[in-house]
């Protein structure tokens, strides 16, 4: 008779936890449809503000602030100040807000820096809304960032070698 009972409590913890794992993927579906549309939605809107350059990979940007000089190329090491957030404003990722630059290589980056940081030269402050395939798709990095999320950056160049 325990035996039964046992089997009888695991085999409902069993039943539970698959619904409950089966509701939280539900609804990590449902978060990642509605980041996407809501990114292609702001990114359409987007095009239609002045001084939006859109490139063929769909890549946004706004030149804040020109720089001078060379460009880095995608081997180069970048060092840069950045403030990245969702489409909605939240801020998920600043250096600015941590008040201490980052360096990488270009080639490390996600696809929508490794087009948009070659653009620009050292002192250009720009502004990318990187779609979500030229972000991280439907693999977020981070809980901060739904996957499907379209993200925008704020990038100052400071210096690249």
């Amino acid at each position: 008779m325990n035996k039964a009972l046992i089997i009888g409590v695991v085999i409902i913890l069993l039943v539970v936890i698959g619904v409950w794992v089966s509701k939280s993927a539900e609804r990590q579906k449902e978060a990642a449809a509605k980041a996407l549309a809501d990114g292609q939605q702001f990114l359409k809107e987007n095009t239609q503000r002045d001084g939006i350059i859109t490139t063929a990979s769909g890549l946004q940007y706004e030149i804040l602030q020109e720089g001078e000089g060379d460009k880095p190329t995608l081997s180069s090491s970048v060092t840069t100040h950045y403030h990245g957030t969702l489409s909605d404003g939240t801020v998920f990722d600043s250096s600015v807000e941590r008040g201490q630059p980052a360096t990488f290589g270009v080639s490390q980056v996600i696809k929508g820096w490794q087009e948009g940081i070659p653009l620009m030269s050292a002192g250009a402050k720009y502004r990318f809304y990187v779609p979500q395939e030229l972000a991280y798709g439907m693999r977020s990095p981070s809980p901060s960032i739904p996957p499907g999320s379209m993200l925008i950056f704020e990038v100052e160049l400071l210096s690249f070698k």
